[in-house]
């Protein structure tokens, strides 16, 4: 019988060529590519909606506050430890000089620039100079709140001051204007959000207001863009739009209780009138 020739092995590759190794690396990096880009922005979006419920605690807080006590709180200034910070004196401003002692006239330091009185109103978490931070959680990024500080009827500081809002009256609370929210920063003057016309209105009857810098707050002291400065220049006249890019870069987050909804819960409570 013929011997059968001896089976033949076909060679075998046992490894990757660097063309396959290539082609996978571009895949990967291309998978990469589309995940991190959609959890970017979901961390993003989730800091936003983190520190839109921090804001909603603390107009809960303050508004609880006002219940307790007849007034709104002072915002606290840089040095008072997350306290209220107030003027000794009943009138005038008293940068240098400020106290945390309650003074009854409510003539607040900082009642458009100041920040969150987290330790007065017992809120958590703070940081170690007592400030609420919000999502962001840098030193920038600390919660602000601005409160009206002008006259009602007869009654100084109204919203304030010890038992300011009795002695201005419901009548004269519902219908005086307090802090202005614009649409746009432009065109508006230290006391409302154009010199003629309510185009740029959001809202003229704002009691207090409270608002993150958003994850820009590198720009802290000054605003990336015109709107965002108009936040930060100490005066009465906020902005508050969707965020936007470029130029005049907006990423504020503002919430707001108008005078209406205080009178509200003032009344509920009896303590108005």
């Amino acid at each position: 019988m013929p011997r059968r020739p001896p089976n033949r092995r076909e060679p075998s590759s046992t490894g990757f060529t660097i063309l396959e190794i290539a082609v996978v690396l571009v895949i990967i990096t291309v998978m990469f590519t589309l995940v991190s880009v959609p959890l970017s922005t979901q961390v993003q979006l989730r800091r936003i909606e983190d520190s839109r419920r921090q804001l909603e605690t603390a107009k809960a807080a303050i508004l609880g506050f006002a219940v307790a006590n007849g007034r709104l709180p002072c915002p606290a200034q840089i040095n008072s430890g997350g306290q209220e910070s107030f003027c000794a004196a009943a009138t005038g401003t008293c940068s240098g000089s400020e106290t945390t002692t309650v003074q009854a006239h409510g003539n607040c330091s900082n009642f458009y620039d100041g920040l969150l009185p987290a330790v007065t109103l017992g809120l958590s978490p703070i940081d170690s100079a007592g400030f609420s931070r919000d999502a962001w959680d840098t030193m920038s990024n600390r919660i602000r709140y601005a409160v009206y500080d002008g006259t009602v009827g007869t009654a100084t500081k109204a919203l304030t001051a010890q038992n300011g809002m009795q002695t201005a009256t419901i009548p004269s609370l519902g219908t005086a204007n307090y802090i202005y929210v614009c649409k746009s920063g432009t065109g508006v003057t230290a006391t409302q959000c154009a010199a003629a016309g309510t185009a740029n209105d959001l809202s003229t009857r704002v009691a207090f207001l409270l608002f993150s810098l958003g994850q820009n707050a590198s720009s802290a002291t000054s605003g990336t863009g015109t709107d965002e400065a108009e936040n930060l220049d100490g005066d009465r006249v906020f902005v508050s739009h969707d965020p936007t890019v470029g130029t005049n870069e907006f990423d504020d987050q503002l919430s707001w209780v108008p005078i209406t909804i205080l009178i509200n819960r003032m009344v509920d409570a009896q303590r108005l009138p």
